[in-house]
């Protein structure tokens, strides 16, 4: 792998994305960014980290939302902090995720990463997904819950990143054309969705360099 490598993770909830983020990270010997996204991005924009984690993959239900992007992509920055403070994190976190895919290789978590990373030959799109019975299980044994409040929490948090990455990308959560690489975690296992990626993104930077 080159030495600006980016993996972005898209998951569902339960299906063990963050896991497969972290170990893949530690396979490249790379950082992997999840949370640790909040903490960057409040620290180069200023603003607090207790309010990016209010907005932690929140939507927006402004309606000036295109108005802002279509100023912030023309580079007129003096309204920026005149947002909304929910779309002050979402762009925040934006930058950060397209600075750090300039400094160095890495794993990012969620946080519609993918997108902010279009047009990147060196960023690798990847959505994790498994069954629902697998997933309640993983959840019910790391949330201590039973198998009705697992599947309420898989659902709402399911629900929460959908709206959350449609809202702000002009894409589907999900939706395998919005990714490069959709694995099933509960079919190939944790250590093999692993593999599998960092032979996909092998063949594919080996691919870009013919």
């Amino acid at each position: 792998m080159n030495d600006k490598t980016v993996i972005t993770i898209g998951r569902q909830f339960g299906s063990g994305g963050h896991e497969i983020g972290v170990k893949l990270a530690e396979r490249m010997g790379v950082k992997c960014y999840d949370k640790e996204l909040l903490e960057l991005a409040a620290k180069n924009s200023g603003l607090a980290e207790e309010i990016f984690t209010r907005q932690d993959e929140k939507p927006s239900s402004s309606l000036l939302y295109s108005l802002v992007m279509d100023t912030y992509s023309f580079g007129y920055s003096d309204s920026y902090g005149e947002m909304p403070i929910n779309q002050r994190v979402f762009l925040a976190q934006f930058e950060a995720i397209k600075k750090l895919a300039q400094q160095e290789s890495c794993v990012i978590v969620g946080r519609c990463a993918d997108y902010a990373l279009e047009g990147n030959i060196n960023a690798t799109s990847v959505f994790i997904s498994s069954p629902m019975e697998s997933r309640i299980k993983r959840i019910m044994e790391r949330c201590n819950i039973d198998e009705k409040k697992a599947e309420a929490l898989i659902n709402k948090t399911d629900k929460k990143r959908a709206s959350y990455y449609d809202y702000y990308s002009d894409k589907k959560w999900g939706l395998a054309k919005s990714y490069q690489l959709c694995l099933d975690s509960d079919a190939v296992g944790i250590d093999g969705a692993i593999d599998l990626i960092i032979s996909f993104v092998e063949m594919k930077e080996k691919n870009l360099n013919k």
